[in-house]
């Protein structure tokens, strides 16, 4: 009959214990997963500027070997890939000004206007669409 005992005391939690351990992990989750959310998007807005800064300064570096920003039309992919049509580029190559063509950190492109000598760049944040507020708000190189 002991051995009855010891093992009726050895059994496992109860519903009350099952049932605590689950709000007290409920209310972790509600305290922390909104912190977390909101650094995400702060990172990458963060990591969002640096790029475009970077994408800009290629671009002036493009400007200065070829005399001339790539046309509108010959976009962001003439950092990629030596650009045909006109302006035709001076001194392109042998490496690619970027590895890849760029997108932003919500992998949309980026909007890119040549203006002469000058240019606009930016990303559309978040939602990919112009304006807006907040993680949602454009970034312009312009800008920053």
């Amino acid at each position: 009959m002991n051995k009855r005992k010891s093992h009726r005391n050895e059994s496992g939690m109860t519903l009350i214990e099952i049932m605590m351990v689950v709000a007290i992990l409920g209310i972790l989750i509600a305290v922390v997963v909104p912190n977390l959310i909101g650094h995400d998007q702060e990172a990458r807005r963060t990591a969002q500027k640096a790029e475009i800064r970077s994408i800009g300064q290629t671009l002036d570096i493009y400007h200065m070997q070829n005399g001339h920003y790539p046309s509108t039309d010959q976009g962001l992919e003439a950092l990629v890939t030596k650009p045909a049509g006109h302006p035709e580029p001076k001194s392109w190559g042998p490496a690619p000004y970027l590895r890849k063509y760029p997108l932003d950190q919500w992998d949309n492109e980026y909007v890119y206007v040549e203006e002469g000598h000058t240019f606009e760049l930016m990303s559309l944040g978040a939602d990919g669409v112009e304006g807006g507020e907040d993680f949602d708000a454009d970034i312009r190189y312009a800008d920053l």
